[in-house]
């Protein structure tokens, strides 16, 4: 958790990889944004230990395979430390970098950015990195001066639960930066006998979203898997987007909903893109979903929400105090479009009696 921010306006930051290169290139990425204040490096875990106890950070850019002390071994030491800074992990592009970065996420890092290969690597982790970085920081600035944002329910007419309804066929969530932690805290609490199919779309790279599936399912009753394109989806049964593909369903003749997942371009510069699936819901499945949205920057899936809600499907956004950064869940509240505004904890109950009653308990 983030504490008091020493310098008013801006984060303490340390950053943290064995590569020379690459700690000037987070360094050149992060030394122009307003909210952070640049306060240190370490080449390798053990120094990033040292440099933890003597600067008192409130964030550290971390990465995660290095001598001494790897990313993960830093992250197990501080685990029982009272005060100790928010974490964005570093992450090769690989299977082995999946999997770690996936412990990084268990251990408490809020998100993470995988290292590019190829001529414009360095570019790109920088256009990569700002922009979580800057947003994380606004979000945890504005929590430590206790700033709260008052999100007022703005139910839709037509969202009003209504005789002759549509009975709920399948669940569809849309999140990204501090997803894996909230998918975490809402998986574990579906019961495993669901009566509906689950479809997630979670902002990710290739090969992290299988690992996201394993680390979730190990917290889970319910059956959780990455997406398969053209299987039939199954009640009680979670499918997560595989990672720089899209995903959407088919409703065929016979009422079954079959996946099919596409190289079609990104939407808001995200593939998978929560609008992509959230519209392919609305067109091939209208009136039949209960839709989410949970933390994330920027607007990917307010507008497929809004196209929901138009069919007769539920909404919910998770509130801003439990979120990591409130960007899509404010665009989607923004839409009008939002039935229920709620703190993380609250979303798996009220999915269930959503399903079992039409309303909340």
């Amino acid at each position: 958790m983030i504490q008091s921010v020493a310098v008013p306006g801006k984060l303490r930051t340390l950053i943290v990889d064995d590569t020379a290169l690459y700690r000037r290139a987070v360094t050149d990425a992060l030394s122009g944004l307003p909210s952070i204040e640049l306060v240190g490096t370490a080449g390798n875990g053990r120094m990033a230990l040292a440099k933890l106890e003597e600067l008192q950070p409130d964030l550290m850019t971390l990465d995660i395979e290095m001598p001494e002390l790897n990313g993960i071994e830093v992250l197990e030491a501080i685990s029982s430390w009272r005060k100790k800074p928010a974490v964005l992990v570093l992450s090769a592009l690989t299977v082995q970098g999946s999997n770690l970065t996936m412990r990084a996420l268990e251990l408490g890092a809020f998100d993470f950015v995988t290292k590019p290969e190829g001529v414009r690597s360095l570019e790109v982790l920088k256009e990569s990195l700002a922009p979580r970085v800057q947003a994380f920081a606004e979000r945890a600035i504005l929590r430590d001066r206790s700033h709260k944002v008052a999100v007022s329910r703005q139910p839709v007419v037509a969202a009003a639960p209504r005789p002759g309804s549509k009975a709920k066929r399948l669940i569809v969530i849309g999140v990204s930066t501090g997803g894996p932690q909230a998918l975490a805290q809402v998986l574990p609490h579906l019961p495993p006998d669901l009566s509906v199919p689950v479809l997630i779309v979670q902002h990710m790279p290739p090969l992290f979203t299988a690992a996201l599936a394993e680390s979730l399912q190990r917290k889970s009753a319910i059956k959780i898997k990455e997406a398969e394109d053209g299987e039939l989806v199954c009640p009680a049964q979670v499918y997560i987007a595989p990672g720089g593909k899209q995903m959407k369903i088919k409703s065929l003749p016979n009422g079954e909903i079959r996946i099919e997942i596409t190289a079609d371009p990104p939407e808001n510069h995200c593939r998978p893109s929560v609008d992509y699936l959230f519209r392919s819901v609305a067109l091939q499945a209208p009136g039949s979903a209960i839709a989410v949205i949970l933390t994330g920057m920027g607007n990917d899936g307010a507008q497929g929400l809004r196209l929901l809600k138009r069919t007769g499907c539920a909404t919910i956004a998770q509130d801003e105090a439990t979120s990591v950064v409130f960007g899509m869940p404010r665009e989607a509240v923004a839409t009008g479009a939002v039935d229920d505004v709620l703190p993380l904890e609250s979303v798996a109950g009220h999915l269930v009696n959503l399903l079992a009653h039409g309303k909340p308990s």
